[in-house]
């Protein structure tokens, strides 16, 4: 038994081993432009795979239910004082807990925390570029957990301009009186407004949570606004722009005060709703070697290389998006602040998922994605690009000039085959396999676009 436990998975499952390796091997000369994805660094997977994955410690440092526990509280106090340096808070005003598993259990947490069942929230709606966290639900079913545990009203962006509608949301707010308004996008490539967010909040005596998921990075560089000067809670994801592991963390404002109690101002502690939300009520053990994983992740977000990187993201989506538009297509927002941008096919006649289907083909890891307007999220007409994948890989604003022909050209092909098979996707992808023709096209294609992107180092894999 000892003898198994020392051997190294190439020598005791070469199997699996042979697939994981077929992955590396699928990033390292694919274009990854899914915006929610990131390469972490070999530092961050060096804790992933250490020896604190081994330990059990609920509960929080210096209050666990296990003993042993003494270096593992260390590292998650290191990992929480950390986090708020990365933010520029103050110990005295803002905490944070580090346990929560990944984001959608780290928003169902504050949802927990501040709410009893059925209570009220607002989010910005899925198909205009809203998070299924934030309450996500249709005519005949409730898709989120947080639209089934609670009472979900969605606000919404202009279907012109695609922003978000604030003086909309204002007036819903009235009359629905959420308890918590919620900033935040999982689709929506500009910053938000959090002052006016918090004018709404205070209007209907809400709680304003901001889900900064998707920018933490940009935020920690101090290269968009931050949400923490207008927040009661706010909530992040470790492991998109800030490049850390897949993990969740929950920062909670310290002694704020609460006008929401007939009218009388009282004082509420945030710090043991949100840690009490957690553990124990919906999450076991902490992840030990995902919050050392966080703690080297916000060291690295402190450095100048690290908001050097972040303006290198920001410039490198800006410079897709313009080239895209020379090429013809329609970029919702007509623009993008932040690491991301969302192509509106409609007016190009095709949907995302044959987009999507497309670009996969040749090497080129997106996803399709609802756009103001539309009626599915399985069928939408969007596709979402971003570039913090490309960017840790070292690419700069001139080679994003090349992606973006590469896109081009896939998309090119997607209407080729759309002739000939038709309308309906099960056609699409038929074509898309048996056509010889198509075949070829793709293949050549396929192949330029790994030569282009093998020349870019990869990090931390094997």
């Amino acid at each position: 038994m000892n003898d198994m436990l020392e051997k190294d998975l190439e020598e005791y499952d070469p199997e699996l081993y042979r697939i994981i390796a077929q992955e590396s091997e699928r990033q390292r000369l694919g274009l990854e432009l899914i915006a929610s994805e990131n390469f972490t660094s070999r530092s961050v997977l060096q804790c992933l795979g250490s020896c604190l994955h081994n330990k059990y410690s609920e509960g929080l440092p210096g209050k666990r239910y296990y003993g042993g526990n003494e270096y593992i509280d260390e590292i998650e106090i290191l990992a929480q004082r950390r986090c708020l340096e990365a933010f520029g808070l103050s110990p005295s005003e803002w905490g944070c807990n580090v346990q929560p598993y990944s984001g959608s259990p780290a928003n169902f947490a504050v949802y927990t925390g501040l709410l009893e069942p059925h209570g009220r929230i607002m989010g910005l709606d899925l198909p205009d570029g809203g998070h299924l966290t934030h309450g996500f639900f249709t005519n005949n079913k409730k898709i989120s957990a947080t639209s089934i545990f609670f009472e979900s009203m969605p606000y919404k962006v202009n279907p012109d301009t695609g922003l978000i509608d604030y003086d909309q949301l204002s007036y819903d707010a009235k009359l629905f009186k959420p308890k918590i308004i919620i900033a935040g996008v999982s689709c929506y490539s500009r910053c938000l407004d959090y002052k006016k967010f918090r004018e709404i909040a205070d209007e209907n005596n809400a709680y304003l949570f901001s889900d900064m998921a998707h920018i933490a990075g940009l935020v920690a560089a101090g290269i968009i606004p931050s949400p923490f000067k207008y927040s009661d809670v706010v909530s992040t994801t470790t492991h998109k722009t800030l490049r850390g592991p897949r993990a969740g963390v929950i920062f909670y404002r310290k002694g704020i005060r609460d006008i929401r109690k007939n009218g009388e101002t009282v004082m509420y502690d945030l710090e043991d709703k949100i840690n009490q939300a957690v553990f124990p009520g919906l999450q076991g053990g902490p992840h030990n070697h995902a919050i050392a994983g966080i703690a080297v992740a916000m060291k690295q977000a402190t450095t100048h290389n690290f908001f050097k990187y972040q303006e290198q993201v920001v410039a490198n989506a800006k410079r897709l998006c313009s080239q895209l538009q020379n090429l013809g297509y329609k970029i919702s927002t007509d623009g993008t602040d932040l690491h991301m941008l969302l192509v509106d096919l409609r007016s190009n006649n095709l949907t995302g998922s044959k987009a999507e289907k497309v670009l996969e083909t040749i090497s080129i890891a997106c996803n399709k994605n609802t756009v103001p307007g539309d009626k599915s999220a399985l069928n939408p007409h969007g596709l979402r690009l971003g570039t913090p994948a490309l960017t840790t890989r070292g690419l700069k604003e001139e080679d994003f000039d090349r992606v973006a022909i590469y896109i081009h050209k896939g998309l090119q092909l997607a209407n080729e085959i759309t002739l000939k098979s038709g309308p309906k996707l099960v056609d699409f992808n038929n074509v898309l396999k048996s056509d010889a023709t198509i075949q070829q096209k793709v293949n050549d294609l396929k192949e330029e676009v790994e030569n282009f992107a093998g020349k870019f180092p990869l990090p931390g894999l094997f």
